[in-house]
C-alpha cells in the first residue's frame, strides 16, 4: 500500500524493447521513415503479448504515443523493435493500461521473459532482413540494420551476426 491507503498493483514481468530510429519501407525498401506511426524512434515499449502462432511476427506493446505522450497499447510488427530485454514493471500507469487490455499477467516468470526476449530479438532481426531482400540500401542509409551493423546479416551472411 502507498501513503494514501490505495493498494498498488503487483509488478509483472514483461519484455521491454525500443522502437527502431529509422525503418525501411516502400518499393524495394528505398524509403526511410522515422519510428512507427504511433511511436517515436528510440521510444521504450513494453511487450505484453506475443503472437507465437505466425512466428512472433506481431506483438502487443504498451508505450507512450508519439504525438500526445499518452500511454497506449497496440499491436505492432516485431521488426520495428530491437533491444528486447526482460523487465519487472512497477509503473502504475503501465500496469493499469495492461490490465485494461487484459494483459495484466504479462509473462509469468522471469525465465520465460528472458527466453521470450532472446527469441523476439532473433525474430526481429530476421524480419528486418526480409523487408526488402536483394534490394540495395540507399546511399547513406539510416535504417536500423545499417546503423547497428545488421546489414551483413540482412545481406545473407549469418556469420556476421553470430561473430
Amino acid at each position: 500500500m502507498d501513503e494514501s491507503g490505495v493498494r498498488s498493483p503487483e509488478p509483472v514481468w514483461v519484455v521491454a524493447a525500443n522502437v527502431v530510429a529509422w525503418r525501411r519501407c516502400g518499393v524495394g525498401g528505398q524509403e526511410l521513415r522515422p519510428g512507427t506511426k504511433f511511436f517515436k524512434g528510440g521510444a521504450k515499449v513494453y511487450v505484453a503479448k506475443v503472437y507465437w502462432g505466425p512466428g512472433g511476427h506481431r506483438v502487443t506493446a504498451a508505450g507512450r504515443e508519439r504525438h500526445t505522450g499518452r500511454w497506449i497499447v497496440i499491436d505492432t510488427a516485431t521488426r520495428h523493435l530491437y533491444g528486447f530485454r526482460p523487465k519487472l514493471v512497477h509503473t502504475p500507469r503501465v500496469l493499469e493500461r495492461l490490465r485494461e487490455h487484459r494483459y495484466a499477467h504479462g509473462f509469468t516468470t522471469a525465465d520465460y521473459a528472458v527466453d521470450a526476449a532472446a527469441t523476439l530479438e532473433e525474430y526481429a532481426r530476421r524480419y528486418r532482413a526480409a523487408t526488402a531482400p536483394g534490394s540495395a540500401h540507399p546511399d547513406r542509409c539510416l535504417c536500423h540494420a545499417c546503423l547497428t551493423g545488421e546489414a551483413a546479416y540482412a545481406d545473407g551472411s549469418d556469420r556476421a551476426a553470430a561473430g
